[in-house]
């Protein structure tokens, strides 16, 4: 599938131009992302608008093909085509209970799935994070991996892979264990913590 994140001419210009921007606001990312062909990457603390360009600094940097779930209606005609190229993977809002099981058969489907979450769900303060991920990991068989937002130190640290097990409520904790003491762009949100 040809996306904006793997496009010949078009995608190096665009990496050339965000590591220019990452570099001019001083953030840098640390780490590199595994050679596997499918996981679910989460990237938390969102806590600001400005995320989104961060994110997108952060993919072209890696040099990620990366998809991320929208809803249905956004991929309609005249403009649906260009959700596509960005990456996105139409799904069925108006049914929750069924997200999972959309995005499980569009990872079984691909031969390459790296699909992005958010697991606030917002990038306002929530004391629990969504399972969404956890449960697509778990029913595609693909593990987690983290990237982690340090806004103190502007960097994004990537790469550490977490297997799901049948315990949820346990890796929620750990998961959440990773990210102790992270916090995002804006400095006015909490840092994330275990007891939240």
């Amino acid at each position: 599938m040809k996306t904006i994140f793997n496009t010949p001419l078009l995608s190096p210009i665009l990496r050339g131009l965000s590591n220019a921007l990452m570099k001019l606001s001083g953030w840098q990312v640390g780490g590199s992302l595994p050679n596997l062909p499918k996981y679910v990457l989460i990237g938390a603390p969102h806590t600001s608008n400005w995320d989104f360009l961060l994110f997108l600094g952060i993919i072209f940097h890696l040099k990620a093909d990366v998809r991320y779930m929208g809803k249905a209606e956004l991929f309609n005609n005249p403009f649906g085509w260009f959700f596509y190229y960005c990456g996105g993977v139409p799904v069925d809002r108006k049914n929750p209970a069924g997200l999972v099981e959309q995005m499980v058969a569009a990872c079984n489907k691909a031969d390459k799935f790296i699909l992005t979450i958010a697991p606030e769900g917002t990038r306002h303060y929530v004391k629990e994070w969504k399972t969404g991920f956890h449960r697509i990991a778990k029913g595609a068989g693909i593990p987690i991996v983290l990237a982690k937002v340090d806004g103190k130190n502007k960097t994004v640290h990537v790469g550490e892979i977490f297997h799901p097990t049948e315990d949820q409520d346990a890796d929620m904790q750990a998961i959440k264990g990773f990210f102790a003491g992270m916090m995002g762009v804006n400095p006015k949100k909490k840092y994330i913590t275990l007891t939240e």
